[in-house]
């Protein structure tokens, strides 16, 4: 069975929205993100899979093709990597290789999971992470702490009932002050 991993950027308060510009996918100007490059380059050699929803999966696909000088990789892994978006409006996705699910979430992801293959990674989708988290889909989070606390937005465990047992397996602090917590599920 293939793990699904949550990966989110998320202030010190637990906010993942990026209101408020405390995030940018290129890291602060000027910082040194070689750390975290390599950070996110090993989850893209672990992961053959990439769950998004549509409004992430519609930014993502507007941005990352257009980065022809992206030296961090993820524009090269995100044209290769098979994408599945969870939709039931989107048409032609526009970005191959991709896949839209279109049925019940639960159902379609954990008939992803038992599929053969590597990681699972989910980012982004603001949506679809809750509904996630709340099914108790969800095998591993790689949190990448940003030193900034927002005091508003849509945090990660907005229901604290869904909340997990999690089992920490990682702390990863990188020169620019982010530091990356890796949990497994309870379950997991």
């Amino acid at each position: 069975m293939r793990d699904l991993v949550i990966t989110e950027n998320i202030t010190l308060d637990g906010v993942i929205d990026a209101a408020g510009d405390w995030f940018g996918p290129a890291g602060a100007a000027g910082a040194d993100m070689s750390d975290v490059t390599e950070a996110l380059n090993e989850q893209m050699r672990a992961a053959d899979g990439f769950l998004v929803g549509r409004r992430t999966f519609e930014q993502m696909r507007d941005y990352w093709p257009q980065q022809t000088e992206d030296t961090t990789g993820v524009s090269a892994y995100l044209d290769q990597v098979a994408k599945y978006v969870v939709s039931r409006t989107l048409g032609a996705p526009g970005w191959e290789p991709t896949t839209v699910l279109r049925g019940p979430v639960a159902e379609e992801v954990r008939a992803l999971k038992s599929t053969p293959g590597r990681d699972i990674v989910t980012t982004g989708s603001l949506t679809l992470v809750p509904e996630l988290i709340t099914r108790h889909l969800v095998d591993e989070y790689r949190l990448f702490v940003y030193p900034v606390v927002r005091g508003e937005g849509q945090r990660l465990f907005a229901d604290a009932r869904a909340m997990p047992g999690l089992r920490l397996v990682e702390c990863r602090p990188f020169s620019s002050g982010i530091v990356l917590l890796r949990y497994r599920t309870a379950a997991s």
